[in-house]
């Protein structure tokens, strides 16, 4: 049985890709999980599975595309699983197009989910970390948000706010004992290739796995917290594909 650490985490996009991989490697950690996605039957798979691991592992359904409910569900879910100490917002999606062709109902579906819903879930889980004078936020962005690819103008636009958001909360929370980490990777070869709002076709074999970029975030919240890694950009061996 994995030795427990005390220590709770909510990880959003918690049913498959970065999000599943996080939930097992925190879970082989012995940190408790609380995991968030709209997929209830996939959810509660991945619950079982960390559970084995001998932690405390719980399946939320919330569907953070739903704006106005992202907040108040957070804090529902913050304080049935309190106390927090850290906070995935990994839930997001990808998108292909060029800025010329997007349309504006688009355009706002990739913020609202890659940013609007990141800023929420934050506002929800805030107050309890806060009042508990410790937490980590770990934020997965992307490298296009610093390095922003031709067909991808919304995705790109996405991640380069919420390295901003990142930034901003690291510096506003500071001084309430709160971390700020953005995780930045490569491509990864996760399901989000697969869905209809992508249209590429890479090698998917040269991307980072979803477990890689999960031992990146395992390492950035287990650090002590007197320390924190900002910002961890993480690239495939064969480059930014």
């Amino acid at each position: 049985m994995t030795s427990r650490i005390g220590r709770r985490a909510l990880i959003t996009g918690a049913s498959s890709g970065i999000g599943k991989a996080t939930a097992l490697a925190f879970a082989n950690a012995g940190i408790d999980v609380a995991l968030v996605s709209r997929s209830q039957d996939k959810l509660e798979a991945v619950a079982k599975a960390a559970s084995e691991a001998g932690v405390e592992a719980k399946a939320y359904t919330l569907d953070l595309a739903e704006i106005e409910q992202v907040k108040v569900g957070i804090e529902a879910i913050a304080a049935d699983f309190a106390p927090l100490d850290i906070l995935v917002n990994n839930a997001g999606m990808a998108y292909t197009n060029s800025l010329s062709e997007t349309p504006l109902s688009d355009w706002q579906r990739v913020i609202d989910l890659n940013l609007t819903s990141v800023f929420q879930c934050i506002l929800g889980i805030l107050p309890a970390m806060r009042n508990q004078q410790r937490g980590t936020i770990i934020n997965v962005a992307s490298i296009a948000g610093q390095q922003p690819f031709p067909m991808w103008g919304a995705y790109n636009v996405s991640k380069a706010g919420l390295i901003a958001l990142s930034k901003t909360l690291a510096a506003e929370e500071r001084s309430h004992g709160i971390r700020v980490v953005t995780i930045s990777p490569g491509a990864v070869n996760t399901p989000l290739w697969d869905t209809d709002t992508v249209q590429v076709d890479l090698n998917r074999s040269a991307m980072l796995t979803p477990e890689i970029v999960a031992q990146s975030i395992l390492h950035t919240a287990l650090l002590p917290e007197q320390a924190v890694i900002e910002s961890v950009t993480l690239m495939p061996s064969a480059g930014a594909l």
